[in-house]
């Protein structure tokens, strides 16, 4: 019954992974984000039908009052879902105070910060609340013997780097000093541009030496492929998508090994494992081969951070490395 009723929802879908224009400015403020913002965000709650079922949601902010919704069968990405379980989609419309999703078979209503769900014949068999999630790892302190690369009060270790809102670290600069073996700790933000779709929502990544890209890029309730937020681009996707709705601050915990080499030839590929707003994407990784943008080849020794530049404001803070003894 539960998957009859969320398929006959998803109906008129729409492409969020092609890319285009946006038409509206990028939001960095919650406050001046519009009403859409306010409903945009994860929920998650029980459906009451044979049996119990956990049900989630993360609704999408398209513009103008439209809406779409990727429901989850089990829980959130990374909190009781995985990539390939049950998962349907459906968009939706603002009026008069309520985002209906809806189909032959059943419905869907958004208002007051909750999702009711509907069976064919009205009667509702559910109850979505908004949820608020936040990376464990969140403004975590650096540990003894780290190197602090920003903590808000200047941009001195970056080529170039330029504060914004007073104590934030906008994309476009690397590091100035190189890093061999590490673990990164890393906090980003991704601005609310409802209007724009795929690479044009919230662009940046991170080069790890200046050589692999670990994209940032605001894919709330995307599918998580290679070329978006927690994917090495054009490599591997990340095991699970953990992006968080746009406005949130997220995390990357980075362990990193770098390849080897005997002379000019590498004997050895990096390896690395990534935790995403506290859960392992990837494990003990192998990267195979650069990403492109960053450095022309892979070579012996060590490389820089690059907060990758797309003309998107995106904005970092809290940045601090453990060097590793190789």
């Amino acid at each position: 019954m539960l998957r009859r009723l969320f398929l006959c929802l998803a109906m008129g879908l729409v492409g969020l992974a092609s890319a285009q224009a946006a038409e509206d400015e990028a939001f960095t403020d919650p406050a001046k984000a519009g009403p859409d913002f306010a409903i945009q965000g994860e929920y998650k709650g029980q459906l009451k039908l044979e049996d119990e079922i956990t049900l989630a949601a993360q609704v999408i902010a398209l513009g103008d009052g439209k809406f779409r919704a990727e429901f989850f069968i089990g829980g959130l990405p990374g909190d009781g879902w995985q990539r390939g379980e049950m998962q349907l989609g459906v968009d939706g419309k603002l009026e008069d105070g309520t985002v209906t999703f809806s189909g032959d078979n059943g419905s869907a209503k958004l208002a007051d910060g909750k999702i009711t769900v509907y069976d064919p014949t009205g009667n509702s068999i559910g109850t979505l609340a908004k949820a608020e999630r936040k990376s464990p790892t969140l403004g975590a302190k650096p540990p003894e013997g780290a190197k602090v690369l920003f903590d808000g009060k200047n941009a001195d270790q970056w080529v170039g780097g330029k504060l914004v809102e007073g104590d934030l670290l906008l994309a476009g600069t690397r590091t100035k000093d190189d890093f061999q073996d590490f673990t990164l700790h890393i906090e980003f933000r991704t601005p609310f541009v409802p209007k724009a779709r795929g690479q044009a929502r919230g662009n940046s990544g991170v080069y790890l030496q200046d050589r692999y890209e670990l994209q940032v890029l605001d894919s709330f309730g995307l599918e998580g492929a290679n070329n978006e937020c927690g994917g090495f681009y054009s490599i591997r996707q990340p095991s699970v998508n953990m992006c968080l709705p746009p406005l949130s601050w997220q995390t990357y915990d980075i362990d990193f090994t770098a390849a080897r080499f005997d002379g000019e030839t590498k004997t050895k590929n990096a390896r690395v494992t990534i935790k995403h707003n506290g859960v392992t994407i990837f494990d003990d990784f192998e990267l195979p081969n650069l990403t492109p943008g960053g450095a022309p080849k892979e070579f012996p020794g060590k490389g820089p951070f690059q907060l990758q530049a797309h003309g998107n404001r995106v904005t970092y803070r809290n940045i601090w490395v453990v060097e590793k003894k190789s």
